[in-house]
């Protein structure tokens, strides 16, 4: 009781600073009853319930990564519409950072073993078809969309991000093309039925690769589409083209290199490939800000690093890769997140009847936690478009209008 008396004087103190210093539209609603407005407005925004006093440490030293994890542990709750609760609690991390002086920590290199990433893909895309299919769109794409004027539906978007990579890479029929990561399959099916493209898809979850194969099979592509379950770095053989998106996000920063080199060794002269992936917009690419890092860490995607662009191009060309085409979908991503968490949000009562409480939370705020960091800028996507170094290459157009043509 003491210690909760300390903490609750402790509490009143920090908001009454923030109400007088900030002025945040938050009000807190505490387990016996009180209640702390830490802003003037009439109707705040976000009502806070701090359910026990164990939930009080991660309030007053506010991360995002403490805030999240007392969110999905149901130490807190929160009412309020959920863009909202994002940006307040953006808000007291930042506080935090700025009253305690923190320095971001140090990037920290991880070698990745193909039993970890087996273990990580395990752990992010086998949670179940049915999970994902609530909030995707009906083929099962878990990236970003890519939207012409801002008004497609989600599933427009994604055929048309599809479409618009295939465009890109100038796909021809016949051509041998490797998807890796390939998901639940769209591209390399859109490819095979489309293009008349011969199609390698690789993935690291059962799930993923059980759905792809049915996929292939119902649509009689058999013969165009091959689905293993596979790690990229064990895939043989050479392909006229190469895709790989929202797959090197997983990779982690030592390993880029050994990634780009095996896409290089794969990859067939005058050949093309593109790789598809978030990436940090802190140069040093250092750990997103507030403690977000730790949270998706943890909770998300485990072992998961984002390098800045300068980084990927970087290593893209000391493994012998040239680019030539380099596209900016920031905007894009944190649409398709805003109309997955729209998603999310309808079918809550299915989710939850789908997987447990604590899952369904990590989800909810994960994806908004992600719209509102692309939003910012705080993490960016870049589709990057390379082929083998040559002296003179007789197979780049001379413009990017190829990728615009009806």
């Amino acid at each position: 009781m003491l210690y909760e008396g300390l903490l609750e004087r402790k509490l009143e103190n920090w908001a009454n600073d923030i109400k007088n210093q900030y002025n945040l539209p938050i009000e807190l609603s505490l387990w016996n009853g009180k209640r702390f407005q830490l802003g003037s407005q009439s109707q705040p925004a976000v009502d806070m319930y701090i359910n026990s006093a164990g939930a009080l440490p991660a309030l007053l030293n506010a991360s995002l990564d403490s805030l999240g994890e007392a969110y999905i542990e149901q130490q807190i709750d929160i009412k309020g519409r959920l863009s909202d609760a994002i940006q307040v609690a953006y808000k007291l991390a930042n506080i935090s950072q700025h009253n305690n002086g923190l320095i971001r920590k140090a990037t920290e290199i991880l070698a990745h073993s193909k039993k970890q990433d087996r273990e990580a893909i395990k752990y992010h895309y086998d949670v179940s078809n049915d999970f994902y299919r609530l909030w995707l769109d009906e083929n099962m794409v878990y990236s970003c969309g890519y939207f012409e004027d801002g008004t497609e539906t989600l599933e427009e978007a994604q055929v048309k991000k599809i479409d618009h990579i295939l465009r890109k890479i100038q796909l021809k029929p016949g051509q041998r093309l490797l998807d890796i990561g390939c998901g639940w399959g769209a591209l390399a099916i859109r490819a095979a039925r489309n293009w008349g493209a011969r199609c390698v898809g690789v993935t690291l979850s059962e799930k993923q690769y059980e759905f792809a194969r049915e996929r292939v099979k119902r649509e009689g592509l058999e013969e165009l589409v091959e689905i293993r379950l596979q790690d990229y770095r064990d895939v043989q053989g050479t392909f006229e083209r190469i895709t790989s998106v929202g797959m090197f996000e997983h990779v982690g920063l030592a390993n880029l290199p050994e990634y780009f080199s095996k896409i290089s060794s794969l990859l067939s002269q005058g050949g093309w490939a593109m790789n598809h992936g978030i990436t940090s917009t802190d140069a040093e690419s250092a750990p997103t800000p507030m403690g977000g890092s730790e949270f998706i860490d943890k909770y998300v995607f485990p072992h998961g690093e984002l390098p800045h662009i300068s980084l990927v191009l970087k290593t893209m060309q000391a493994c012998g890769l040239e680019t030539f085409d380099v596209e900016n979908l920031r905007r894009h991503y944190a649409r398709t997140l805003d109309l997955w968490t729209q998603r999310y949000e309808a079918q809550a009562n299915t989710l939850r009847q789908i997987v447990d409480e604590k899952t369904y939370r990590i989800w909810r705020i994960y994806l908004a936690g992600c719209s509102h960091a692309f939003h910012v800028d705080n993490v960016a996507i870049f589709q990057v478009i390379c082929q083998k170094a040559e002296q003179e290459s007789s197979t780049l157009p001379w413009s990017r209008h190829y990728i615009y043509k009806s």
